[in-house]
């Protein structure tokens, strides 16, 4: 197939950064998963498949060039697919009127017509496709459970009013969901990210989080070990 891409964005290989990837395929990426997270919304997917959406959609494009296939035709069949693999399934046809409406705000949903079926099945093909470029290898570790465990780690260590005056939490969260508009879901493990969006949101707030709670034997994920001279005990 001569729309394999030379590089690829999995992990342990040398994937090109964001900033040296061209902005303009960059902000398209953008727009595409950002369709992905509103249709999920409103289709009503859960955050864990929409997440692994975003992740097939991203990876798909790491082995194909960004011009070979619709944009949002592999974004609907990254959808459809998701909701197989996290078993949210849902229906074709709810995903079509979905990005319908999203196109063409205020329209009626489609009609069943040869237009309807034609993109039904172009939707069910590219499912195929996709699952034969990505070798079926279609199942993710997100950072979503790691996240939950370090704030509700964190909110034991700060005092309570410290944790309710700043919506670490909320941050954290909103952070780790915009993070896959581009594929870094692909170039770190999950754990990192989790710390990555959580660390973030506490410089964005200013929290430390006290040094007081960390004692010899366990490592605090947001800070590096103690030295020896600084360990309690």
């Amino acid at each position: 197939m001569e729309a394999v891409r030379p590089d690829s964005c999995e992990r342990g290989t040398v994937a090109p950064r964001a900033e040296e990837r061209p902005a303009p395929e960059a902000r398209v990426h953008f727009r595409v998963t950002r369709f992905i997270m509103e249709a999920g919304v409103k289709l009503g997917m859960q955050s864990i498949p929409i997440a692994t959406a975003c992740t097939i959609y991203h990876k798909f494009f790491c082995e194909i060039n960004l011009d070979a296939y619709d944009l949002y035709l592999v974004a609907m069949s990254s959808i459809y697919l998701a909701g197989k693999v996290e078993e949210q399934h849902l229906r074709t046809r709810d995903i079509i009127n979905v990005s319908h409406r999203y196109f063409n705000p205020g329209s009626e949903p489609l009609e069943l017509d040869s237009r309807f079926w034609e993109l039904r099945d172009s939707i069910v093909q590219c499912e195929l496709l996709m699952l034969r470029v990505l070798r079926f290898q279609v199942s993710f570790q997100h950072p979503h459970k790691y996240l939950l465990h370090y704030l509700i780690s964190l909110k034991n260590w700060l005092n309570r009013y410290s944790w309710q005056r700043t919506p670490i939490s909320v941050t954290a969260w909103a952070l780790l969901r915009d993070s896959y508009h581009g594929g870094l879901c692909l170039r770190f493990q999950a754990q990192h990210l989790a710390v990555a969006v959580l660390y973030l949101a506490l410089q964005v707030y200013g929290v430390e989080v006290p040094a007081e709670d960390l004692y010899y034997g366990y490592r605090d994920p947001l800070r590096p070990w103690p030295r020896p001279d600084q360990r309690p005990g």
